[in-house]
């Protein structure tokens, strides 16, 4: 990394001290240059297109179907929790309304482009709302060529209804007035940010929560749209009888309101599936350092990772704690019914407790790592009414004291017409089946019965099977 401030004159210095060795010099050298000729950065490559916000240049446009790739990744990524009555999809409403601060592009988003995503100026200590949430900052960042809100999406899908549709909005107020009751649902818009050099210190936010039920109050049918680089608690709301449906939309990127518009109005069932578990209270998580805990400036911060492998819904599953959502939670405008059989096939693999020593140890880990020593699949039938994805998850227990009561091991997201059978299939390396054993420092296949089972959630448990490592 060509910057003296964490590596450059650093590196110089580690490697004149002996610190790093001039063998890792070399190699690090030979990366960077391997890929500069794998490219042909040598010869025919186009120059780069690196130019201050001041610069004039002629501009490179690389973005290909970059938009329909991303329009539809953004709505399978969105995840539908809450669908009280079916309140979603909406079926061509004539009034709506439209509330809070992340419906719109943010008024000036070009004054810090690298934390795009928001629109905010700061890091620390930002109080402000003002644009629609579509990527992380810092890093994560991004200047996009254009943005597509949820309000000017909405907007166009009501204007192209026959008749028109009618909009009301209020990007700004925490008490929105006049109520207009004549709408026949209120979207509430609310994000939660965060970027490199900053992380949140709450896994709420008050102006957001006040606002969601302040309209609340007033609409009877009222879907709460979330933005977040990460956890969002909602339990300030999420009990409130008129909030009817709630969606996590992640960050879409610059075809978000796109996106998200295909889910509302059902051109799109939801698919999408908590990476994460949605708790109830922040305490839910653990020790409070690591919920809530004050934002370390040291360089070189210091984590033991006490917690080991009982991170997120393994953590729950130990502690016995009902989350609000589970991780892999996400509701579907189908149904899906699964089979109460589940094949589980042993493929005849090696399943020595340790892999052989005579195989030469590679890059990436032990070759046999990766044999796959199990097969699982199980049928899955769209009961419900409309062609939709699901995805089916596989857990495994492993028989060994100390390890969570479950992993997820495998996911398959498949598409399936109205009335299909289809069939998910999973295969099960050495590597999912093992841990790591400290005193040998090698992966162990440890022996004895493996729980495996299938399911649409980490705890929505369908169908089981056991896979046996014979002593």
């Amino acid at each position: 990394m060509p910057d003296a401030g964490y590596w450059g004159g650093n590196l110089s210095e580690a490697v004149t001290n002996g610190t790093v060795s001039v063998d890792r010099l070399n190699d690090m050298v030979a990366r960077q240059l391997a890929a500069f000729y794998y490219l042909g950065q040598n010869g025919t490559y186009p120059p780069p297109s690196i130019y201050s916000s001041t610069q004039k240049h002629v501009p490179v446009n690389v973005q290909g179907d970059h938009r329909i790739l991303i329009r539809e990744i953004g709505a399978a990524g969105t995840v539908l929790v809450k669908n009280v009555n079916n309140s979603l999809p909406l079926k061509d409403p004539q009034f709506l309304n439209i509330y809070g601060y992340d419906a719109q592009v943010p008024p000036s988003p070009w004054q810090n482009p690298s934390r795009y995503g928001g629109g905010y100026e700061v890091n620390f200590g930002w109080q402000t709302f003002n644009g629609t949430l579509i990527t992380g900052g810092g890093s994560g960042g991004a200047t996009p060529p254009y943005v597509i809100s949820p309000f000017q999406a909405i907007q166009d899908r009501m204007i192209s209804q026959t008749p028109p549709g009618n909009l009301r909005w209020d990007f700004y107020s925490e008490n929105p007035t006049p109520a207009y009751v004549n709408a026949e649902a209120c979207l509430v818009f609310i994000n939660s940010y965060a970027s490199e050099s900053f992380d949140r210190v709450n896994l709420d936010d008050e102006f957001s929560d006040k606002l969601v039920n302040n309209v609340a109050a007033n609409c009877t049918n009222t879907i709460v749209v979330v933005h977040s680089a990460g956890i969002r608690l909602v339990e300030a709301w999420i009990d409130n009888p008129n909030v009817t449906a709630v969606l996590f939309a992640g960050l879409p990127g610059q075809e978000s309101g796109n996106s998200l518009a295909q889910i509302l109005y059902g051109d799109v069932s939801p698919s999408g599936r908590l990476p994460y578990t949605v708790a109830r209270q922040p305490s839910d998580y653990g020790s409070p350092e690591l919920v809530n805990g004050s934002v370390s400036l040291d360089y070189f911060p210091q984590s033991n990772f006490s917690e080991g492998l009982f991170i997120d819904y393994r953590h729950f599953d130990r502690e016995g704690i009902e989350p609000r959502f589970e991780f892999g939670f996400g509701l579907s405008y189908s149904e899906f019914e699964y089979s109460m059989k589940l094949n589980v096939t042993d493929l005849g693999g090696r399943t020595d407790e340790y892999p052989s020593a005579d195989v030469q140890v590679v890059q990436g880990g032990h070759p046999q790592l990766w044999d796959i020593l199990f097969e699982v699949s199980i049928d899955i039938t769209n009961v419900g009414n409309v062609s939709a994805h699901e995805v089916a998850q596989m857990y495994v227990t492993i028989p060994e004291d100390d390890t969570p009561i479950r992993q997820l091991r495998g996911f398959e997201r498949m598409l399936l017409e109205a009335g299909e059978r289809g069939t998910a299939t999973f295969q099960l390396t050495r590597r999912d089946l093992s841990i790591w054993d400290v005193v040998a420092q090698q992966w162990k296949l440890p022996r004895g019965s493996y729980d495996v089972v299938v399911g649409a959630s980490s705890r929505d448990l369908r169908t089981n099977g056991t896979i046996q490592i014979a002593q």
